[in-house]
């Protein structure tokens, strides 16, 4: 297995990454938070106003091939499991680029993964968007499903 990035070349794309965020944070009033890992990590937290999540955060983890992005949904369902994993399945096929997955604690996140070879500034840019504009589309709809008792 190559070494397609090697530690200078990933160096390079974590200033680029940190360069960009400040630029979205400047121009994208919904941001209201950029925040780094460990300093040991290569991970960026990205916090989000939303309308129907109050707030929506985007993980950011910088790996030596890829991007790994994701973003808590909601909780594990109280009830219902079995029609909101069926719902989830089927917003699934719509997505591109993410998807909902099932991660601690049983609770929903979208998640994906992007090669480094196409990771740039737009790319960076649709990442963020798609996981805001998917949480923010399915949150109350989920809720009422898996949380459908609180809401009678």
């Amino acid at each position: 297995m190559s070494n397609l990035f090697d530690d200078r070349s990933v160096a390079v794309l974590e200033r680029q990454i940190d360069e960009w965020l400040a630029g979205f944070a400047a121009t994208n009033p919904a941001i209201v938070a950029i925040d780094r890992g460990e300093a040991d990590e290569l991970r960026w937290y990205v916090r989000m106003r939303g309308d129907d999540k109050e707030f929506i955060t985007v993980w950011l983890t910088l790996g030596q091939r890829t991007l790994r992005y994701e973003a808590y949904v909601m909780p594990a369902p109280e009830e219902n499991a079995e029609l909101l994993y069926e719902n989830l399945l089927r917003r699934n096929e719509r997505l591109v680029g993410i998807h909902f997955a099932i991660g601690i604690e049983d609770a929903v996140f979208l998640r994906g993964d992007l090669p480094l070879a196409a990771l740039c500034e737009d790319e960076l840019d649709r990442v963020i968007g798609s996981l805001y504009a998917a949480t923010e589309q399915c949150f109350q709809g989920l809720l009422r499903i898996g949380f459908a008792s609180r809401f009678a």
